[in-house]
């Protein structure tokens, strides 16, 4: 009848269960989840199992659907606990989250399934005829594996004419009952059966093979009844355990005694044997006192005629440190997530070791180089708990060394590496290369060319390390930035959307995001400075003369003008900047080419020499103003002098035209040269009665006085890059004429002042011309203006590595307006010009921070006035620290 006995005990969660052995595999010993109070669910959350000491078979499972604890292995009581009256098995049961351990005891319970045995399939007595009636002869026992009522209870002889059977307790002996005669039977075979107790009952038979002898009357007695001895485990094979001795006081064969082991299982005859002539028990096999720690074992000393007797030796097994500890992983949370907190369990681990009393305890530690510590649990476990922060992007796996050490004599000691794994959070911004970064482009650029490039690192992983690229909202010149770039959302590569103009705008900002694709995503901004560089795009615009409308425009020139005296001067502007914007002036055409000079950058026309009678009255000069681009670019003008001291000695002015070249106004003129012959007559009486009445008054030959268009004139010009334009300051008299030589002439004083009104004449009989110029003196500093910087600069930048952009300018014109940049020779840095007065601060040689930390760089700009004046800026530059250095033994 298959039973099973529950039995619950409330200390440590412990539960002991009672069942019979040799239990079908899934038989059900009991229900762990209802008696632990959990619910079903819970053991599977819990990673519910059965755990087992050392290397300890496991003879029961769980079923974690239904909780049940099922038989897992076949259990036999005798093979696991031998003739002990109690065997009792040890399993724990492990939950985790929390930490949970309960001891499973299992009580095995005896079953009758093997049936008594008899060492020997027949034993043989010799016994003397001269035995009396009554005499007692020991007969070796049965032994039946099962314990209590199922072993051995009685024994029964089949009946017989000489003997009988006495027994009491494990002695057997045969009782002479009637005496023997060994002339009328010399052997007698009897049958001895062995019954034991159990239901059915088993039985097991012997022959007894009795040999009638002449008289031998005294059988061997040993000198202990019982012999202890104790044997370190692991002793070396021949080793005498103990001796043991029985002496016979017959003599002659019947005293000669020899010895032999009695009944033993085959393992101990594995193990000893026994000297049959000097009764020396030696080891002949490996003794393990995790195996088994004690042996009893019964020695037989028989005498030469098969008188026999018996003593018992026990063996006490002695423990050896041997067994070095056992490190074993039950549980592990693998991979962790870098932002677990401190303290949090990451894993399970039980040391087991299988010596005992001091061989047996454990010291269990872990390598200092992680934060990870052991904080003992419950028994021999140990849990993993973290001790600081991690950060996966500097250690990303951990191989996490835990070593057991025994108090043994030598101790033993073993380790187990457990590699644990960071799980990556989204926990580091992209970080640009730079701090900011300059893109320098030439105007006019193709939409859709490459400005430059931004990138930024994410050292996190996957996805969270994956960086996007776009553009902050924003405007340049009140339009969105996004029509003026474009960033490439994968590569960082910025591309210009449309053709820029420096006339327009030099520079403008953009702030470029880069963001990965972590949750929440993290982002982070870097500043785009564009600087545009000039082009030589635009010609030069002549303001003086103007260079288009139907009237012309005359100088009037002194005959008495010596060589270099100013005539006049040409006008010109142009919209570009620096080299594109120097002007230069030459006559490309002249009446008379060696009369007039022009300054190549001042524009100013002058008399090369004195002017003589010879000279023709009508000078006509055109006037080429070039730029200084590449490409050159350039415009032409025509400027008309007259050379005279009276206005009324002009013969005509009809004469002169504004383009000779042009067919349309030589047609014009021919036209009015016939109208001035057919009324020549009449001009010249109204002229002479004019002068008549007015002798004192100079005559001018225009309707209405003409000052050049303020268009072509912003008021207050001012040429700040040396071009050799006029500021509006100078002030010119100019004699303009639109009609007739008959017409009155009107004065006009200056450019800026408005014209005298047309009813208004001058009574002068002669002019002058007053020339103010304004020379520019060395009253301005040059300004540095630190566009971009960078404040740190690691030590293994490349030469040439861009530290900072500079913009440097003077307000001064001509040479007080060329600034030189320079820095001290004792730095490893340089200044590297750039477009127009931009300069770069440069490496210009290896950093070491460990030399020197810190730079304090002096910038100087100087202006070539005189006398010169500079400006200094201190830039302070620190050098950052690279991992460039071994350690170095003192």
């Amino acid at each position: 009848i298959f039973y099973f006995f529950l039995l619950l005990c409330c200390a440590y969660g412990d539960m002991s269960y009672s069942f019979p052995e040799e239990m079908k595999r899934g038989s059900v010993i009991g229900n762990i989840a209802k008696d632990l109070g959990l619910q079903t669910g819970a053991l599977s959350n819990r990673r519910a199992r059965i755990d087992t000491d050392g290397t300890d078979k496991r003879y029961c499972d769980i079923n974690l659907n239904n909780g049940e604890l099922v038989v897992a292995d076949r259990i036999d009581r005798e093979g696991l606990c031998g003739e002990k009256a109690s065997c009792i098995l040890k399993q724990e049961l492990v939950l985790e989250n929390p930490l949970e351990l309960h001891r499973i005891t299992l009580h095995i319970q005896d079953i009758n399934d093997n049936s008594p045995q008899f060492d020997e399939e027949a034993i043989k007595i010799e016994i003397h005829e001269s035995a009396v009636r009554g005499a007692r002869f020991v007969v070796e026992e049965a032994h039946d594996a099962d314990v209590g009522q199922n072993s051995v209870q009685q024994y029964s002889l089949k009946k017989n004419d000489n003997f009988i059977l006495a027994a009491n307790g494990n002695t057997i002996e045969l009782v002479l009952d009637k005496e023997l005669d060994r002339e009328k039977q010399k052997e007698i075979n009897l049958l001895l059966t062995a019954l034991d107790g159990g239901s059915p009952q088993r039985s097991g038979t012997v022959v007894i093979h009795v040999t009638v002898l002449d008289a031998n009357d005294n059988a061997p007695v040993f000198s202990q009844a019982v012999y202890k001895a104790s044997l370190p485990e692991n002793s070396p094979l021949d080793t005498v355990v103990v001796t043991v001795s029985a002496a016979d006081a017959d003599e002659g064969v019947n005293g000669e005694v020899t010895y032999d082991i009695g009944h033993v299982t085959e393992d101990v005859k594995k193990i000893f044997s026994i000297d049959r002539k000097l009764g020396e028990i030696k080891v002949i096999g490996a003794v393990d006192y995790e195996t088994t720690s004690s042996f009893e074992i019964r020695v037989k000393a028989k005498d030469g005629l098969g008188l026999s007797s018996y003593a018992k030796v026990i063996i006490s097994i002695t423990d050896v440190n041997d067994n070095a500890p056992v490190v074993s992983l039950k549980s592990l949370m693998n991979p962790i997530p870098e932002d677990t907190p401190p303290g949090t369990e990451v894993g399970i681990i039980n040391v087991q070791d299988r010596d005992s009393e001091t061989n047996r305890q454990v010291r269990c530690s872990i390598q200092q180089n992680v934060p990870f510590k052991l904080v003992p649990s419950i028994k021999n476990y140990y849990s993993v708990v973290s001790t600081g922060q991690l950060d996966r992007e500097l250690v990303s796996d951990y191989n996490i060394t835990i070593t057991a050490t025994d108090e043994g004599s030598p101790p033993l000691s073993s380790s187990k590496t457990v590699q644990l794994s960071v799980a990556d959070i989204n926990d580091n911004p992209p970080v640009f290369e730079e701090q900011s970064y300059s893109a320098y482009v030439s105007e006019n650029n193709k939409p859709g060319s490459t400005l430059c490039s931004v990138s930024a690192r994410d050292p996190d992983w996957r996805q969270n390390g994956t960086v996007v690229y776009s553009l902050l909202s924003g405007e340049v010149n009140g339009a969105p930035v996004s029509s003026y770039v474009s960033v490439n959302g994968d590569t960082g590569v910025i591309h210009a959307v449309r053709s820029f103009d420096y006339e327009q705008f030099r520079n403008f900002k953009v702030h470029v995001m880069a963001r990965d694709n972590g949750s929440p995503p993290l982002s982070s901004n870097v500043t785009v400075s564009v600087f545009i560089s000039d082009v030589n795009d635009n010609s030069p615009q002549i303001l003086y003369p103007a260079p288009e409308g139907n009237s012309f425009m005359t100088e009037l020139v002194p005959k008495a003008a010596h060589g270099g005296s100013l005539v006049s001067k040409v006008i010109a502007v142009d919209a570009d900047s620096g080299q594109n914007a120097w002007l230069s002036y030459h006559i490309v055409k002249s009446t008379d080419p060696g009369l007039f000079t022009i300054g190549v950058h001042s524009g100013e026309i002058r008399t090369q020499r004195d002017i003589s009678e010879s000279d023709s009255m009508k000078q006509n000069l055109i006037v080429s103003v070039k730029d200084n681009g590449q490409p050159s670019l350039s415009a032409t003008c025509s400027m008309y002098l007259l050379i005279s001291d009276n206005l009324a000695e002009v013969p005509e002015l009809k004469d002169i035209s504004y383009d000779e070249k042009s067919s349309k106004l030589t047609s014009y003129l021919i036209i009015a040269l016939v109208c001035v012959s057919t009324f020549f007559l009449t001009f010249i009486i109204i002229i002479m009665g004019v002068r008549f009445c007015r002798r004192r008054k100079p005559r001018l030959l225009f309707d209405g006085a003409v000052a050049i268009p303020s268009a072509y004139l912003p008021p207050n010009y001012a040429d700040v890059d040396g071009t050799g334009t006029l500021r509006s300051a100078y002030n010119y008299d100019a004699y303009l004429t639109t009609g007739s030589r008959t017409s009155d002439f009107k004065f006009v004083s200056s450019y800026n002042d408005n014209t005298l009104p047309a009813d208004q004449t001058l009574r002068k009989t002669s002019h002058c011309k007053l020339i103010i110029d304004i020379i520019d003196v060395n009253d301005n500093k040059p300004v540095i203006e630190i566009k971009s910087a960078s404040a740190k600069v690691a030590e293994d930048s490349r030469p040439g590595t861009m530290v900072a952009l500079m913009n440097v300018y003077d307000m001064d014109t001509g040479s007080s307006g060329h600034v030189t940049c320079t820095i001290a020779d004792d730095v490893p840095f340089k200044i590297v010009s750039e477009v127009k007065n931009y300069y770069m601060l440069v490496t210009d040689g290896l950093l070491d921070r460990e030399f020197q930390p810190e730079y304090n760089i002096t910038v100087t700009a100087t202006d070539a006035g005189s006398p010169s004046l500079s400006t200094v800026k201190v830039l302070t530059i620190v050098v950052t620290d690279v991992n460039d250095n071994p350690p170095t033994f003192t």
